[in-house]
């Protein structure tokens, strides 16, 4: 390759990585169907796996609906789900109704939808490429009776692969929340978080930072097993919000495993991410509100 072939490519390279060059044109958005009107859509992310994305999307749905409001969750971690166990549905099934598949409902009220929810047995494993992966996120987006939602969050896989790309291009996204951990490379996998959202024009609502810290049960000291918390430092970095921390907490985790996380999840857990996502939404309405107008 001929020496001005090599700088032409590097500028396109560069221009692509920081937001400068062509934006990729995606599909239109995905409809919604007659029996579904989600206000709200908020997506729960992450740069890598392992950091507890899940689990904050779980509180996040959790904390909105002892707020009164009206949650469902799309669990679009189709490979990895582990939504259903969590809110209590292992083992239950999603209805197919009128060529509609009607989302499984947890007993606090929360709508969810998940591949678990469809397969035969939750133990079989999804071996689905990535335009299988993105046809199944559109199916439970246009073809699932949602009814009548204030928010329905996202949780979606780690990384910025296929499934993070569709929900960005084609469902109406208000804003992510980005889950790390206090670790080394913790400012590397988010800022690719936090690059992709730009580049598709996705508001970044803030960090929330998981196991950041063990609290001794005998005297209440605060332990950092993975070093001190990064998360203002890494918020700092990106010019993004710190929306609070999660500790290490066996009672949390052992909620999840017996499938009890609704109600034994302490109340006010990430209050600060929640009024976060409550302000933006209402921002948005106040928004669409003053275009009907």
């Amino acid at each position: 390759m001929e020496a001005s072939d090599q700088e032409r490519l590097r500028k396109e390279v560069d221009e692509v990585l920081h937001g400068k060059g062509k934006q990729p044109q995606g599909p239109e958005l995905f409809k919604q169907n007659d029996y579904s009107n989600v206000r709200h859509v908020i997506g729960v992310v992450s740069g890598k796996g392992g950091v507890g994305k899940s689990l904050v999307c779980g509180v996040l749905a959790v904390e909105l609906a002892r707020r009164g409001a009206r949650v469902g969750v799309l669990d679009a971690d189709i490979t990895g789900p582990s939504i259903p166990k969590m809110l209590g549905l292992s083992g239950a099934r999603a209805r197919g109704v009128d060529e509609l598949i009607v989302p499984v409902r947890t007993k606090g009220g929360i709508e969810v939808m998940s591949a678990n929810l469809v397969l035969e047995h939750e133990t079989d494993p999804v071996i689905w490429r990535g335009p299988v992966v993105a046809g199944a996120i559109k199916q439970f987006w246009e073809d699932c009776a949602w009814g009548e939602l204030d928010y329905l969050l996202v949780d979606m896989p780690p990384g910025t692969g296929d499934v993070p790309l569709t929900v960005f291009q084609s469902l109406p996204v208000d804003g992510i929340v980005i889950v790390s951990s206090p670790q080394d490379l913790v400012q590397m996998v988010v800022g690719k978080a936090v690059n992709m959202a730009n580049m598709m024009q996705v508001p970044v609502l803030g960090l929330v930072e998981n196991m950041a810290y063990v609290e001794c049960p005998d005297c209440g000291r605060k332990i950092y097993p993975f070093g001190p918390s990064r998360l203002k430092e890494t918020a700092e970095a990106f010019d993004i919000e710190a929306l609070g921390q999660l500790p290490i907490d066996p009672r949390i985790a052992e909620s999840c495993d017996r499938g009890t996380f609704e109600d034994e999840l302490p109340a006010g857990t990430l209050s600060e991410a929640v009024d976060t996502v409550v302000s933006v939404a209402e921002f948005v309405d106040a928004l669409r509100g003053g275009q009907e107008g």
